[in-house]
């Protein structure tokens, strides 16, 4: 054991289990530091959110991935700072040394500086958030069906009007299953008229998806809009105090649910650490995703800003980037280990898988390369989305959690039915 280099990676996300379970083959101690017992699947939130799924079903005990890897330990802690000088990482619980230091801890909500909507609306980025946000939408429910006399109109519309702002995936998938979602409750709220329930969309640009056609885009509005959704496009927020929502052209939209889709940034700790950032608080690396001015701490993933190669702008922050990076990471330790320089390390390249979102049942776009045929696939509708669902129960973690999900998504298809609708809070 003390002749084997000891590798922390921050986070247990795409890129750092991935990471984890590749140096887990190598003969290294591999320390995987988050502040959660587990992995969590954050692309199915939405539909945690909406009672498609229960919680176990998107998060995957983190140990469970390395019972058979005596090399490889998980430290449940939250990073809070780095010593380079004695190698060391700082977390809550105490301190980690460290031969090689891998950057891993994701992203979190993004309110681009709007103190009064990061403090009232919902944001959708881990568990507890998704839950809570469940619980506040079937509460909202409830309330309005006690105000059902015809002078409480006022107090009701808030009750009933939903805001979604943000048009990338999250947002979209989100507005398409809360519109399920109501039409599961018009047949259970009786004393409800759901014309009065009104489900809006922002987008701050002039499209949503930025990441596929111009066709696709409108293609995912239109179902949108078919769905009852107002999509409203070169719209932005100003302010909101938990009442009123206040646009840039001057409207006052009447809400108590306002669910925030519009943008991420790194976690406080990964600008705290004295590297170079960007806007967004995300580390500047290096083409072979070492951090810039650093010899031994590499960063991947949401909280890292790789532009390299003649792009345009960053990397995306999603799964196929941390996990390719993740790999990338691997062999690089392994030179460096070996003897070699970082001048003599790999480049990175990333391998576009395309773009992907679900509209709702049946219903989603797709715009991906076609390996070896040197052309995009462009889909939509029931083929677009039988694709994303195979593609996320692929990426699922577990068998467990690939055959209820599978089966729920089955079910919720053809009856619409879904059960995890139980508020947890206390009664008001």
């Amino acid at each position: 054991m003390a002749d084997q280099k000891h590798i922390v990676i921050v986070g247990a996300g795409f890129g750092g289990v991935t990471l984890a379970k590749e140096l887990a083959k190598e003969n290294v101690r591999v320390t995987l530091v988050d502040r959660h017992n587990y992995h969590l699947f954050q692309p199915l939130l939405y539909q945690v959110s909406t009672a498609v799924l229960s919680a176990s079903e998107i998060a995957y005990p983190t140990r469970q991935f390395f019972k058979n890897n005596k090399n490889v330990n998980f430290y449940m802690s939250k990073a809070l700072d780095i010593d380079q000088e004695r190698r060391v990482l700082i977390t809550k619980h105490g301190e980690i040394s460290y031969d090689y230091l891998v950057l891993a801890a994701g992203a979190t909500t993004n309110f681009f500086g709007n103190e009064s909507v990061a403090r009232n609306s919902y944001a959708m980025k881990t568990l507890q958030e998704a839950i809570a946000l469940r619980g506040h939408i079937i509460h909202e429910f409830e309330r309005a069906a006690r105000k059902c006399g015809p002078d409480q109109w006022e107090a009701r519309r808030r009750h009933l009007n939903f805001v979604i702002v943000g048009g990338g995936a999250t947002g979209i998938e989100m507005a398409g299953a809360l519109m399920e979602l109501i039409d599961i409750f018009k047949r259970e709220f009786h004393t409800i008229d759901f014309k009065e329930v009104h489900v809006t969309l922002l987008e701050a640009m002039g499209s949503v998806l930025p990441m596929v056609p111009p066709d696709l885009q409108q293609h995912t509005i239109d179902v949108l809009r078919k769905k009852g959704v107002d999509v409203r496009l070169n719209t932005a927020v100003t302010e909101y105090d938990g009442n009123d929502l206040k646009l840039n052209n001057g409207e006052v939209i009447p809400t108590k649910t306002v669910i925030w889709a519009a943008g991420v940034r790194a976690q406080d700790f990964i600008k705290d650490c004295g590297a170079e950032v960007d806007r967004a608080g995300r580390v500047i690396v290096e083409e072979n995703l070492l951090v810039k001015g650093s010899d031994r701490i590499f960063a991947i993933g949401d909280c890292a800003n790789f532009q390299h190669g003649g792009l345009e702008r960053p990397l995306p922050t999603v799964a196929p980037v941390a996990t390719q990076e993740a790999m990338q990471v691997k062999k690089n330790i392994m030179a460096l280990i070996a003897g070699k320089t970082p001048d003599q390390l790999e480049k990175f390249v990333y391998h576009d898988l395309g773009a992907m979102a679900t509209i709702g049942r049946g219903e989603a776009v797709m715009n991906g390369p076609m390996p070896g045929l040197g052309f995009m696939l462009k889909a939509k509708g029931f083929f677009a989305w039988f694709a994303w669902m195979l593609v996320h129960l692929v990426r699922l973690a577990g068998r467990y959690a690939d055959f209820t999900v599978s089966i729920k998504w089955i079910w919720n298809f053809f009856f619409g039915t879904r059960l995890a609708r139980i508020i947890h809070s206390k009664l008001e």
